[in-house]
């Protein structure tokens, strides 16, 4: 018998046996269920299961944290037992959808979409911050920046500040490409596509305004019709409805060419007439829509900064447990492409943080091993970006936990807001934000971290403590124990309690 047979077995068992199992595999730390009903899963019984830390269901899957390392064992086990073959994980997504609403489908469908490039933007905002330390007044030198004091490092950091905002740049390439692969066509096509968007030939979309006030925007004159010559550097709602027209052109053209002709008609075709509907119609009319978001959220942040810091700020985490807080990643990356900022990602930041310390707090309210061992580690998680683990294996589970986060997340996304802390990219959640926030500005979002590192853990650790006592109460502890007279080989039949209640030096007959 292997060592995690009977574990695999009870998993099973607990999350409704194998005919409940429609595709099943692992990544790092978890096992991801693709259920048929996830309401028959026994969530008791196995969490009571020795390798299970926790457990939730997050976009159709039904995921189990085991741990790094075991995971594989158990996992192995299990497809042994009960005949469930390897599949890859985007396989069990696609299982999972059918478990999913038309807006989760439309969630699940810009999550798919920009998650694979999150690796690209994420680095590029560390970069950028990077290059903040280098080029920061104030920071190491009163009213200097490293750069100005030490010359020599101007070159790097300039260096630096170019390879960050490559992916900044050449936004709808990655877009693009990341786009045509989820709507089932060319991954190559749909990054020419997103790169043709920022041809250096097309004016540029941050001069767009200035055109516009000035010498006007320049134009192609095809037989009368006027076409304006704009670039859509740093935007997103353009590249994506390209894409979606691009693939469904190329899939059209696919079904009615010979295989023998295809490579010299489908993508010469499905581009030069996404191309031209593109700089036509999709890009002046997504443009405009954009524009007209990205006026109205910075409107509501500088009229109402309180109510909006407030509600964004307590409010992020329950977006991650529907999975929309994947929709506002193509929000984030609009205000960076048509401000150069957004207020949006800091709270985010904030958020992780918060949840971390709930997490980390019942650590050390609990003297459940299995517990303290399942809060740390999601803890660190959540402090580093990743808060699924702590949520869902702990926060949630518990449910005040999760409030006390919203509550000091709310508080903090209210601080900053007021202060108007922005961050110039999007980097990585939680301690390491700050990296990602103008140096002027780390006062500000320092004590905002102070607050939902205080707020949440403070809150969860009293309520831990009176919940236990609760309980103990409720089943009768410490027990009420009535002894009158008690037989004790030395001291005879005496009082217990006054027994107990001696003190150094008092003297006792002894029979």
């Amino acid at each position: 018998m292997g060592q995690y047979e009977g574990a695999a077995r009870d998993i099973v068992k607990a999350i409704g046996g194998k005919e409940n199992i429609a595709a099943a595999t692992h990544c790092v730390t978890r096992l991801r269920f693709a259920l048929k009903d996830e309401s028959v899963v026994d969530k008791e019984a196995l969490e009571a299961i020795d390798v299970v830390r926790g457990s939730f269901s997050t976009n159709g899957q039904f995921q189990v944290v085991i741990g790094q390392g075991t995971v594989d064992k158990v996992y192995q086990e299990m497809a042994e037992q009960t005949g469930i073959g390897q599949v890859s994980k985007e396989e069990v997504k696609n299982a999972a959808a059918d478990n999913l609403n038309p807006l989760q489908k439309a969630v699940k469908t810009l999550a798919d979409i920009f998650i694979p490039i999150l690796p690209a933007i994420v680095t590029a905002g560390l970069l950028m911050g990077i290059n903040n330390i280098l080029t920061g007044a104030g920071i190491f030198f009163d009213e200097q920046s490293l750069i100005e004091v030490y010359p020599q490092w101007a070159d790097l950091a300039g260096i630096i500040n170019l390879i960050a905002n490559t992916a900044f740049v050449f936004l709808p390439g990655l877009i693009g490409w990341s786009a045509a692969k989820r709507f089932g066509g060319s991954e190559l096509l749909g990054m020419v596509l997103g790169l043709m968007l920022v041809h250096p030939d097309l004016l540029n979309a941050w001069a767009y305004s200035s055109a516009v006030q000035g010498e006007g925007v320049p134009v192609w004159n095809i037989f009368g019709l006027e076409i304006q010559k704009i670039g859509y550097q740093g935007q997103v709602l353009p590249i994506l409805i390209a894409s979606w027209v691009l693939v469904k052109i190329e899939l059209f053209l696919r079904k009615r060419i010979p295989d023998s002709i295809q490579l010299l008609l489908v993508a010469p075709i499905a581009l030069l007439v996404t191309g031209f509907v593109s700089f036509l119609v999709i890009g002046p009319v997504t443009f405009t829509i954009a524009n007209a978001l990205t006026d109205g959220l910075v409107w509501i942040f500088e009229m109402v900064p309180a109510i909006g810091g407030l509600i964004y700020g307590g409010f992020y985490g329950v977006l991650v447990i529907t999975g929309m807080h994947h929709t506002f990643l193509a929000v984030d990356l609009q205000l960076i492409g048509s401000t150069g900022f957004t207020f949006l990602w800091p709270m985010l930041a904030l958020s992780n943080i918060a949840q971390g310390s709930a997490a980390l707090a019942m650590m050390f309210a609990t003297k459940d091993e299995k517990l303290k061992g399942l809060s740390l580690t999601s803890a660190v998680s959540a402090y580093l970006g990743i808060t699924e683990p702590a949520m869902f294996g702990v926060n949630l589970r518990f449910k005040y936990p999760f409030i006390f986060a919203l509550i000091g997340s709310a508080i903090a996304g209210l601080f900053i807001t007021l202060n108007k802390v922005q961050a110039f990219s999007i980097g990585v959640g939680g301690l390491p934000g700050f990296l990602s926030i103008p140096s002027e500005k780390w006062v500000v979002f320092f004590i905002g971290m102070a607050i939902v590192i205080v707020v949440p853990t403070v809150l969860t650790y009293i309520t831990a403590k009176v919940e236990k006592r609760k309980i103990k109460k409720r089943r009768g502890w410490p027990p009420q124990v009535h002894i009158a007279k008690v037989s004790l080989p030395l001291f005879g039949d005496r009082d217990l309690v006054s027994l107990l209640n001696l003190k150094w030096g008092d003297k006792v007959p002894v029979p």
